[in-house]
């Protein structure tokens, strides 16, 4: 197996700069020996841009006139429900600079073989040629991007700069260098600050700099370096208000670090020791091996993405996958762009788009061991909660909470408002949001109490939302919106979308279980939802309202929440339901060819045990050229606008075409298609409280082997049908699976 991927030439594109994060800091590696360059990110750079002070709309005095006019069969009525309010895109994630280290004279670089590596198990990124040598990584012990470069004695001549001038970099900003020389031993700073226009926000980032022989000279734009062998660069960028100066605490900081400790270890050993424990501990809970031809292993990762795809490059990209969401998984979750750009102009704001690409990406948190990227997403829920209970209340007039479809990471307010997309409408957010923690919860077997608080709350919001009914005395969702479509005869605001069904009764069922208190109510709520609709194509209609004809040519797969992941619809439990749902899938186009459309309609067809269709999916992705060199991805073919959805969600739907789990029930090799015919799947964790490995063979046998932290029965299903399965905490379970029994 290769952990890590590699090249044999610099980066010539920042989109193939390889990546190393903390969750925090960011750093993109071009590894060019003549002109190194790291752009550096950090989760909380956003630009101003007025949308920061926005709150909700104050639509709530009109919502009664709107469902009476929805419930009339005005198919348009939501398109005035909001009209007039400005059309807020959240504030835009960007880089903050790039370090450089530009070599001189230019033939100064040095020859011999070329080699850029990126390392999984420890975060760091190699570049080598000849005597020269670049490492890079992000400390997970002690928040600061690491960068050491060196050669010969006295081969080390450089300029050594902090460089804002990034791709898009608008106007209006202001920078203030600072350069400082022998602040210790052959130490010196760089020091740049930028301002935002609004006079109101600043972030400055701070370079320590300790070099090994040679002697530094102080230039216009930063520290000239003179026959060295080695340069330490140590670098933090912080956000703060325009009238702080982080500077002083900044450099004070970075000394310390890298202060000589009491055996001398040098300062660069001294702080890839501490990271390595927490990074490589989380990286190695699990993995992937599909018995790849050891030449392949050993290939380029642009050279196995130019092939056809095969157990190779699946290897690679799962454990890629699994190493980028990490590394972008910290102080907040990762961003449609994970925590890395190299430009100012991110598409859709580098935001946090809720409605779909958030789950899809950190799908994989809860099986493949990676807690760090659920209690990510928690973080970035829990400090929203006062803004999505003004939703509730400006919006729909309600207790409770309402999620936004689109965050920067600051404001959880819903302002985007716009005819063809009105995410204001949209009810379900939260329900899918608290999906992840609910299933990391049952995994570990303990439910976080702040969980339990926010779904109390979210079943506040139904109570007070539902209050309207059909002829039969069901309750209606009005307004209801499936991101991001429409019914083909109607507007985009409607009536009982699927999804909003499905979130609704999983939000008060779920909420019912862990408050026994509110559990008659919530359950006979539940209870007086209508049900999913069966259109007359034999498929699961996107809106369960009579009349309202499904449009099928769409990137978004809503209105399968209940089959993915909910487990309200299953091949086991709702056969019809999920015949249906499968009908539904088999009628999806892909609309705009989007990455995560393909991956989130892989991850259904697993759960619906449909292995050819989750190959065809994922091949759309494989043979789209939709991954750069680095192995970050892109949203559409050709490798067009940098993006991680199908980096992050791939790991997680190679996981659900071998595991499946709920809390009762253990699927095993549900989806397992041709292109993997042998393999071992390690440290996987399931819902019902067990670590599981899965191995597999081309001659049919297979086995799995489980270790339980509760006694529990549970079902064990594989091909050959249902069992029970008795699970004793402590004791390890071996399961054959060539004969389907328990020894």
């Amino acid at each position: 197996m290769r952990h890590g991927t590699w090249e044999p030439r610099p980066a010539a594109r920042w989109e193939d700069a390889f990546l190393s994060g903390n969750g925090r800091h960011g750093a993109m590696v071009y590894g060019d020996a003549g002109d190194e360059r790291v752009v550096v990110n950090h989760h909380s750079l956003v630009c101003p841009n007025g949308s920061e002070t926005a709150g909700p709309p104050e639509l709530a005095a009109g919502l009664r006139e709107l469902q009476d006019a929805l419930l009339a069969g005005d198919t348009t009525a939501a398109e005035r429900f909001g009209a007039g309010h400005p059309h807020l895109w959240v504030q835009p994630f960007h880089p903050a600079f790039q370090v450089r280290v530009r070599r001189s004279p230019a033939g100064s670089a040095g020859a011999g073989t070329y080699r850029r590596e990126v390392d999984f198990t420890s975060g760091v990124v190699t570049a080598v040629r000849g005597a020269w040598r670049s490492e890079v990584f992000v400390s997970r012990a002690d928040d600061v991007i690491v960068h050491r470069t060196r050669t010969e004695p006295g081969g080390l001549s450089a300029e050594l700069t902090l460089d804002e001038q990034l791709p898009g970099l608008p106007g209006g900003l202001r920078f203030t260098r600072t350069t400082l020389e022998h602040v210790g031993p052959g130490t010196a700073l760089l020091s740049l600050r930028t301002d935002y226009p609004n006079g109101r926000t600043s972030f400055t980032g701070t370079t320590l700099i300790t070099v090994t022989g040679g002697s530094t000279t102080r230039t216009r734009d930063g520290l000239r370096v003179t026959d060295a062998s080695a340069v330490l660069l140590l670098t933090r960028v912080e956000r703060h208000t325009a009238a702080v100066d982080p500077s002083a605490g900044q450099a004070a900081a970075l000394r310390a670090l890298a202060a000589p400790d009491t055996v001398n270890t040098p300062a660069y050993e001294r702080l890839l020791d501490r990271h390595l424990p927490p990074h490589r501990d989380a990286y190695e809970r699990a993995g992937l091996c599909l018995d790849a031809d050891p030449v392949e292993r050993d290939l380029p990762g642009s050279e196995l993405l130019r092939g056809p795809a095969g157990p190779a490059l699946l290897e690679r990209l799962f454990a890629a996958g699994r190493y980028h969401l990490l590394s972008s998984s910290g102080m907040l979750p990762p961003r449609l762009v994970g925590l890395w750009t190299g430009d100012w102009n991110t598409a859709w704001s580098g935001a946090f788009t809720t409605n779909a690409n958030l789950n899809l990406q950190i799908a994989s948190a809860a099986a493949a061991a990676l807690p760090e990227v659920t209690e990510a997403h928690a973080a970035l829920v829990h400090r929203q909660l006062p803004d999505w209970r003004d939703n509730a209340r400006a919006i729909f007039g309600a207790r409770g909470v309402v999620a936004p479809s689109h965050t920067d990471g600051e404001s959880g307010h819903t302002y985007h408002f716009s005819r063809e997309y009105p995410l204001h409408l949209w009810t379900a957010g939260a329900d899918w949001l608290l999906k992840p923690l609910v299933d990391h919860d049952e995994t570990r077997g303990v439910r976080d109490p702040r969980t339990s608080a926010v779904l109390a709350e979210v079943a506040l919001f139904y109570e007070d939302f539902l209050t309207r009914t059909d002829e039969s005395g069901r309750v209606v969702v009005v307004p209801s919106y499936s991101p991001e479509n429409r019914p083909a005869n109607a507007g985009w605001g409607t009536v009982d979308a699927a999804m909003d069904l499905s979130a609704a009764r999983h939000a008060l069922l779920t909420a019912a279980d862990r408050h026994p208190e509110h559990a008659d109510r919530w359950r006979a709520l539940a209870d007086r939802l209508p049900p999913h609709r069966i259109n007359d194509d034999g498929a699961l209609a996107e809106w369960a309202r009579p009349g309202l004809a499904d449009s099928y040519d769409h990137r978004h797969l809503s209105h399968l929440y209940g089959v993915w992941p909910l487990d309200e619809i299953t091949p086991y439990d709702t056969p019809e339901l999920a015949d249906a749902a499968h009908r539904a899938l088999e009628l999806r186009g892909a609309e705009n060819d989007s990455a995560h459309g393909h991956l989130h309609h892989a991850l259904i067809a697993a759960r619906l045990g449909d292995g050819a269709r989750v190959a065809h999916a994922l091949g759309r992705v494989l043979d789209g050229d939709f991954f750069h060199t680095s192995l970050m991805s892109s949203h559409y073919p050709h490798r067009d606008v940098y993006n991680a959805d199908a980096a992050h969600a791939l790991p997680a739907v190679l996981i659900e075409m071998l595991v499946q789990s709920t809390p009762d029930r253990l699927v095993l090799l549900p989806a397992l298609p041709e292109f993997c015919p042998a393999g071992r799947l390690t440290g996987v964790r399931t819902r019902f409280g067990a670590e599981l490995d899965l191995a597999w063979a081309s001659d049919g046998d297979a086995s799995a082997v489980l270790r339980p932290t509760r006694t529990h029965r549970i079902e064990l299903r594989t091909s050959s049908g249902a069992e029970p399965l008795d699970l004793v905490a402590g004791e390890d379970r071996v399961i054959d699976l060539t004969r389907v029994m328990a020894r």
